[in-house]
Formats: C-alpha cells, structure tokens, sequence
C-alpha cells in the first residue's frame, strides 16, 4: 500500500505541472491570438515627404500636399480605415480641406497605432474629402473611416 502512494503523489503532481503550464500558456497566446487576429490586415508605412507617399500607395489621399514631411500612414486591407500624420510647412488645412459640419458627429479611427492621438475625434476641425482632420500646431491628423468610404464607393 505504501507504494501506491508514491505514484498518485506523482500522478497528482504531474497533472497539476501540466494544468499549470496549460493555464499560462493560454494567459498568454490567447491575447496574443486575438492581437493577431484583429490587427492582421493592418498595414503601416512611414514616409519622407507627400508626394513619395502618394507615389509608394494610390490609397494615400491626393490632397495631402507634395511637400508635406515626416508621413505616417496606417490602413486596414480589408475596407477603407486609414489614417494619417504629416509635418506641414505651416498649420494652416491643405485647400482640400472644409471644415467639420458639427451636425455630423466624426467617427473614431478605427485604426490605433502608437503615433496617433487617441480620442482624435473629439478634435475634428475638418473634414478633407473624406477623412477627419485637425492641425495640432504643423501636424496634420486625419483618418478616413471605413463606413464612410463604403457608403461613397457604392454603386
């Protein structure tokens, strides 16, 4: 009888090791799947100046002025979320720019990369074609959300 319990003891302490090493393994690869899965048609680009960025990706808008500096553009694959950052030579709206109709509240990016402000929408000056926009001193945000790029391109 005495031998028995040596080898529960070590049943019961190899299902423990593995129930434990199971259970860390999902805390971690469980949100690593779901940052995978939400972010992987999720495509950023970083350019020199605006008319590198329109000649690199026709998705870039052709609003933003060519010599615009210091581009970073982030887009989803699936639809049309962008977003967009650039150094402007003064903080004036590029002319394609009107401003926010406050009637019509702005969609949030959809889309967060460390580079862009959150809560970006509450800032919204401008709304250029079709994206949001706001200067903050030389530095253009903008974003274009996806529900607005469908109901535009339906037909």
């Amino acid at each position: 009888m005495t031998a028995a319990r040596p080898k529960t003891r070590t049943l019961v302490l190899a299902v423990a090791s593995v129930a434990v090493a199971l259970g860390f393994a999902a805390f971690v690869a469980v949100p690593a799947a779901k940052d995978w899965y939400q972010n992987r048609h999720d495509e950023a680009s970083s350019y020199h100046s605006g008319k590198e960025a329109k000649r690199d990706r026709a998705s870039v808008p052709r609003w933003l002025p060519d010599e615009a500096r210091h581009i970073e553009y982030a887009m989803k694959t699936t639809g049309g979320d962008r977003l967009l950052k650039a150094t402007l030579r003064s903080a004036a709206l590029p002319a394609a720019c009107k401003p926010h109709q406050p009637a019509t509240p702005p969609r949030p990016p959809a889309i967060k990369p460390p580079w862009f402000p959150k809560h970006a929408e509450a800032r919204t000056t401008a709304r250029c074609d079709l994206y949001y926009a706001y200067m903050d001193g030389n530095t253009l945000y903008a974003w274009q959300a996806n529900e607005d790029w469908t109901a535009a391109n339906k037909g």
